[in-house]
């Protein structure tokens, strides 16, 4: 995903001279490009990410376009404030771009695990929201965040990740890319853990269980038009997030779902309890842990299916 983002932002700076991009000492082999190619639109703040957001702010206020890259937990959690208070609070037009969202850095421990975040920026005012599934919708969301103004957060994993989509989709803030479709469960994924999503799904068909499968990559705005037609025309709603279940994607669903009137529909958020991740290893062995393995959501699915509706 970050190599698509590099590229698209390069394409978008080459049209808009109001670009800006800012880095917190990383992305070394990646961003080089960009500074090359704009060094007078380029500047490396160092490990400030505090300052990088005041910076960010500034710029945005006189007139610019300004991206700002780090690893994932540090320019939100450790820059929450000057995001409130500087970037969201004077509505200015910063995109935050986080590296390795969810369980990407899972070797390096707590400290790099990126598992509120979604939360965090889906609650603060004026904050658009979005966790592209691959890199496809990757380079579409840069663009798209680019041209939309207003604060943003760009929820990347890392580079190398599967690609779900053999063509651009129609990538819209705010509206879901039905993946699959099917009737008898909808799952919706956000972030790159919607390859695992699709992957169960395939596996869900040989068990006779068709599997409509949305990637929901903005949770905010969210696309209530999508959860509303999967709450009346499949048989219940799972929601997938390598997150916390609380405050991200599943919470968004369920305070939809809360608010629809003359809607019965089974649910069931899947993600991180309410806890730190204290395991280390592999991105793919923790989300074994979690059950956001294609296999772990095959068998979450199934239980789920076999539940009685509410009521």
């Amino acid at each position: 995903m970050r190599a698509a983002f590099i590229q698209s932002l390069i394409e978008s700076a080459r049209e808009d001279k109001r670009i800006f991009f800012l880095v917190g000492d990383v992305g070394y082999s990646l961003v080089e490009p960009f500074a090359q190619e704009f060094p007078d639109r380029f500047v490396n703040i160092g490990i400030a990410e505090q300052n990088m957001a005041g910076i960010a702010a500034g710029l945005a206020m006189s007139g610019k376009i300004v991206f700002t890259y780090s690893l994932a937990n540090f320019p939100t959690l450790r820059a929450v404030e000057q995001i409130r208070n500087d970037i969201c609070y004077h509505d200015a037009n910063v995109k935050i771009v986080a590296s390795g969202g969810g369980l990407s850095y899972g070797a390096l421990g707590p400290t790099h695990h990126v598992t509120e975040d979604l939360a965090i920026m889906r609650a603060l005012p004026g904050m658009t929201v979005v966790a592209p599934g691959d890199p496809v919708e990757s380079a579409l969301a840069t663009r798209a965040m680019a041209s939309r103004p207003g604060p943003g957060y760009l929820r990347l994993v890392k580079t190398g990740d599967p690609v779900i989509h053999q063509s651009p989709p129609d990538f819209q803030i705010g509206k879901s890319i039905m993946v699959k479709d099917g009737s008898d469960v909808t799952l919706i994924a956000t972030g790159g853990i919607i390859y695992n999503t699709v992957q169960a799904a395939e596996k869900l068909v040989e068990k006779g269980v068709q599997a409509r499968v949305l990637s929901m990559h903005t949770i905010k705005p969210l696309d209530v038009e999508a959860v509303l037609a999967a709450s009346l025309e499949t048989g219940g709603i799972i929601t997938i997030e390598e997150h916390s279940i609380i405050g991200g994607l599943g919470s968004a669903v369920a305070e939809v779902l809360a608010e629809l009137s003359n809607v019965n529909v089974t649910f069931k958020r899947m993600g991180m309890k309410d806890s730190f991740c204290r395991q280390v290893g592999s991105q793919e062995y923790l989300q074994k842990l979690y059950s956001l393995s294609a296999e772990g959501i095959v068998e979450e699915t199934l239980q789920f299916l076999r539940k009685e509706p509410p009521g």
